[in-house]
Formats: C-alpha cells, sequence, structure tokens
C-alpha cells in the first residue's frame, strides 16, 4: 500500500466502527496530510475496545514508519548534566551523571520508560488532535495503549489517584514502557498548597520506584502538572529536580533519567534549577 492508501484504508475502518463521524470526515480532503489528520482524530475519539487484526497490522506499519522518520533519539548520544555542568563544584548537591536534561519530543526516546501525565480515568485524550502530551503519546504508540489502560483500570476499579503511577508497554514508541502518573490539578492562576506540592513530589516518587520495579535502566520525565493542570513551572522543576536526586542520591541502582521539555521556556527554567549556564 502506498500511505495514502493505507490511511483511508484505516480510517474506513474506524469510519465503520462509529459512522456517526462519516459526515465530519467527508471534509478531509484525500490527501495524505488531510486523511491522517482524520485518522489521529478518529483514533483520540475511539473508545476502548477490542479492533480487527487488519487494522492493528496496518497502524502498526504507519507508526513505525512515522517513528523512523521522526527520529529516534538514544540516551546515549545525549549529554549529562554533568557534562553541560563542565566541572561546575556549586552542583555537587545533585547526581549530575545520571541526569540528562533533553528538549524534544518525548515520543521519539528510546528509553526504558517515558512517563505521562494522565488524566484520572488513565485512558489518554480523548479531544481530537488535542495538543496535550497524553494525546501525542496515545496518538504514536496506537489504539492498543486505550485498550491495555482500559484494562488496568478495570482491574483497579476506580480512578487513578493522584501521586500514583501505572506501567504498560510502549506498543509502538521507540521506547518498552509507558509510566502513567495523575499530578495535581491547580486553578489556573493559583498557588499550589503544600498538600499539591507534596502530591507532585509523590508522582515522580511513584514512577521512580514503578520503574526500579521493572528493572528499567533509564526513565524519561515530562513536566508533570505544569500544562493543562496549571502547577507554576518553575516550582515544578524544583520539586522534581530535588524529588528525582534524593532518590536517585539514595538507590544506586544504575538509573538514567531524563528531564524532557518541549517548550523553550521550560528549557531555561530547567537549566536554571540544574544550574546550566
Amino acid at each position: 500500500m502506498t500511505r495514502l492508501e493505507r490511511l483511508l484504508f484505516l480510517n474506513n475502518i474506524l469510519l465503520t466502527e462509529m459512522p456517526r463521524y462519516r459526515e465530519d470526515a467527508a471534509a478531509f480532503p484525500k490527501t495524505a496530510p488531510a486523511q491522517r489528520r482524520l485518522l489521529r482524530s478518529l483514533m483520540n475519539v475511539r473508545p476502548a475496545g477490542e479492533i480487527s487484526e487488519d487494522f492493528l497490522r496496518e497502524q502498526d506499519i504507519l507508526l513505525k514508519e512515522e517513528s523512523k522518520e521522526k527520529g529516534v533519539v538514544l540516551l546515549s548520544d545525549l549529554p549529562t548534566v554533568a557534562t553541560q555542568l563542565k566541572g561546575d563544584i556549586t552542583r555537587r548537591e545533585i547526581p549530575a551523571d545520571k541526569m540528562i536534561l533533553w528538549q524534544g519530543d518525548i515520543t521519539r526516546l528510546a528509553a526504558d520508560g517515558i512517563v505521562n501525565a494522565a488524566n484520572s480515568a488513565l485512558l489518554g485524550c480523548f479531544v481530537p488532535c488535542h495538543s496535550c502530551i497524553d494525546n501525542a503519546i496515545h496518538s504514536a504508540a496506537g489504539v492498543q495503549l486505550r485498550n491495555d489502560c482500559a484494562r488496568l483500570m478495570k482491574e483497579q476499579g476506580h480512578e487513578e489517584p493522584i501521586g500514583k503511577a501505572k506501567i504498560t508497554p510502549a506498543f509502538n514508541l521507540p521506547g518498552r514502557y509507558i509510566l502513567h502518573t495523575v499530578g495535581p490539578i491547580i486553578a489556573a492562576g493559583g498557588n499550589p498548597t503544600a498538600e499539591e506540592k507534596s502530591l507532585l513530589s509523590d508522582c515522580y516518587i511513584s514512577c521512580l520506584e514503578l520503574a526500579a520495579k521493572h528493572r528499567l535502566q533509564s526513565l524519561a520525565f515530562c513536566c508533570i502538572s505544569t500544562g493543562e493542570f496549571h502547577f507554576p513551572g518553575e516550582m515544578a522543576a524544583h520539586i522534581a529536580v530535588k524529588t528525582v536526586s534524593d532518590w536517585l542520591t539514595r538507590h544506586d541502582n544504575g538509573m538514567a533519567v531524563v528531564f524532557n521539555v518541549f517548550k523553550d521556556e521550560d528549557l531555561e527554567i530547567y537549566r536554571k534549577v540544574l544550574g546550566i549556564k
């Protein structure tokens, strides 16, 4: 199949499942970019449930091709914070040789685990093509991810508590696992309480403990709670760095931790918090 043929094939399966979207889908031109956006939209709104092997086969081919085109990022190619500090002795209180600061798309990272800032339902974002990291991760991993999350939530029998974490396979991402954690939600413009700060720290600890339990040797954190959940960026970064530093100091298991940022603003915040000039 050509890419356009594959996209049309996949969209037809989803529209057969969800015929209520056929009228909306008719507005998308029969071009690869437009059909790709339609596919992401349909994947985003599709509820968890059984899907045909034909869909999974062609979806996986598409997502693996796109992953290769975006470029897989190996942690071995990224400088540690220690390297970036260039021997600055003022930051000896952090295990800088075990930390990496990297700006980019977290779905490109070939880390053992990447962290998803999820919501309490833990089923991904249902808003078509939304810009949140939850949507990006689910879209790049494939519909299997929502199905696996739904299985976990059914077994659990209740929403995911703030500060806890769950682990799933990464499916079509270059890494091995996705760790899903729910951060505290702060009112827009609000000031986090001591409890909310503690809950954010708990998110990092829960992910680190879960990663260690599954013997992961590398873990990439996004900026938990700072996007749609409105936690102030610099405060969140201080909590993240201190929590991770303390945990890595206490656990000599060789794990490398990546602080992944996407926005320039967050990069500057983390550089400041880590002491990178």
